[in-house]
């Protein structure tokens, strides 16, 4: 799919065709993240550090499991 590049106030911004702005499903107003990878960037609705921080609190979780069990009561 084809991006368009433009000049909007004194920044830079990319004009996503609607196809892809629905198939990322975002809408005006919305944030997406550019990350780059070994292949270029990906562009992606989802924070990438949220991600992270998550799989950071899945362990925590499960190594807790049973603290948590008993503070839930």
């Amino acid at each position: 799919m084809r991006v368009t590049v433009t000049q909007i106030g004194n920044s830079t911004g990319l004009i996503l065709p609607k196809e892809a702005a629905a198939r990322l499903k975002v809408k005006k107003g919305d944030s997406v993240f550019l990350t780059e990878t070994p292949d270029g960037y990906n562009l992606t609705p989802y924070d990438p550090e949220f991600e992270d921080q998550m799989a950071i609190a899945r362990r925590g979780m499960k190594k807790y499991r049973n603290a948590l069990h008993e503070l839930a009561k």
